[in-house]
C-alpha cells in the first residue's frame, strides 16, 4: 500500500518536472532570440548616429 502512494507521487512529479523543464527549454530559447534580434538591431543603427 504504501509502495502504491510512493510511485504515484513519482509519477506526478516526473510529469511536473518535464512540464516545467520544456517551459524553461522554449522560454530559454525565445529569450536568446530576442537578444540576438535585438543586438543586431543595435549594432545596424550604430552606423547610422552621427556626433
Amino acid at each position: 500500500m504504501g509502495n502504491e502512494k510512493i510511485y504515484k507521487t513519482m509519477k506526478t512529479v516526473g510529469g511536473g518536472s518535464i512540464a516545467l523543464g520544456i517551459v524553461v527549454l522554449v522560454t530559454g530559447i525565445v529569450s536568446g532570440i530576442l537578444m540576438v534580434v535585438n543586438g543586431a538591431r543595435l549594432l545596424k543603427a550604430k552606423k547610422e548616429i552621427t556626433f
